[in-house]
């Protein structure tokens, strides 16, 4: 049985030159997912990328018999993480623990700000709470929220935790856990995916690192309208950021900046050293974002001068 008409559909899985494509859009007299082998008609593009998990497709000689069809055209996308190669993500959750590897301010602070880029939600995620007391659970929470991230703590021990998380990503469209290795992504996907039985790696001795065991990148079906995306672990490379808008990646500025407007003197002002500013520098993170900025204009200086 074949179907004439095109359906939108989103890519889940791509492998060799074949992908595995959901149709979004069901008609009524379809029940469930439908899930389909496909292939591209030709090499497409967007924006010179082609075409990745993650993205909205056209296609076209539905095969509802043998679950095939054809990739005929690439929908436009709303944005793409470019290592590891997912597009339309709604949220990030970033992934970090506070032992086994131990938890590294640093390293947030850069998956944070360089996920606030893509303008998408950021939550964050601390995993293996059991191996550290009530007290240091507590102060994390606390800098976190101070932040203007409200933390989701969890333990394989506390077995709620993972089904209350589990709620909260079947509310969202397409989210994606990131961090590095050994943090306990996968972990995370094998409490809440049933029958995934992901293989976990315990954190070398000697480089203090998990090592990758996730290969392949992968939409997991929550429910209708709602993914996970299963990644290899990564650290997210650094992107262009442009030094006028950096403010606006951090909760602390941006919530400044929106409820009452920049009433700094200057226009151009990045809240660093300028002459009447008025944005209120009290919080933990200034030193942060005051070295960042002057980190990237050091950078955008030598770029103009090469």
């Amino acid at each position: 049985m074949a179907l004439s008409n095109k359906r939108k559909a989103l890519v889940t899985k791509k492998f060799n030159n074949f992908f595995y494509v959901d149709i979004l859009e069901n008609n009524k007299n379809e029940k469930g997912r439908l899930r389909f082998l496909c292939k591209s008609r030709k090499n497409l593009y967007f924006k010179n990328q082609l075409i990745v998990v993650g993205d909205e497709v056209i296609i076209s000689e539905i095969n509802l018999a043998a679950r095939t069809a054809i990739i005929e055209n690439l929908i436009e996308r709303k944005n793409y993480l470019v290592r590891p190669a997912i597009a339309n993500i709604t949220d990030i959750f970033i992934v970090t623990s506070f032992q086994e590897p131990e938890l590294n301010l640093s390293q947030v602070n850069m998956f944070l700000v360089n996920s606030e880029h893509l303008k998408v939600n950021v939550s964050l995620i601390i995993t293996k709470c059991d191996l550290v007391s009530k007290e240091k659970r507590d102060f994390f929470y606390n800098k976190f929220s101070s932040w203007g991230y409200k933390p989701w703590l969890l333990s394989v021990a506390e077995e709620k935790g993972f089904k209350d998380f589990l709620v909260e990503l079947k509310m969202r469209k397409c989210s994606i856990l990131i961090g590095p290795s050994g943090v306990g992504k996968t972990t995370i996907l094998n409490q809440i995916i049933p029958n995934i039985n992901r293989a976990t790696s315990d954190v070398s001795k000697k480089i203090k690192r998990g090592k990758n065991t996730t290969r392949n990148i992968e939409l997991f079906y929550l429910k209708k309208g709602s993914y996970l995306v299963d990644t290899p672990g990564f650290n997210m490379q650094a992107i262009n950021l442009d030094v006028k808008k950096i403010a606006y990646l951090f909760p602390e500025l941006a919530n400044q900046l929106e409820e009452r407007g920049s009433n700094c003197k200057f226009r151009d002002c990045l809240h660093i050293t300028e002459p009447g500013c008025q944005i209120n520098r009290d919080f933990e993170r200034y030193e942060f974002y005051k070295e960042l900025v002057v980190n990237l204009k050091i950078h955008h200086s030598r770029n103009q001068g090469d």
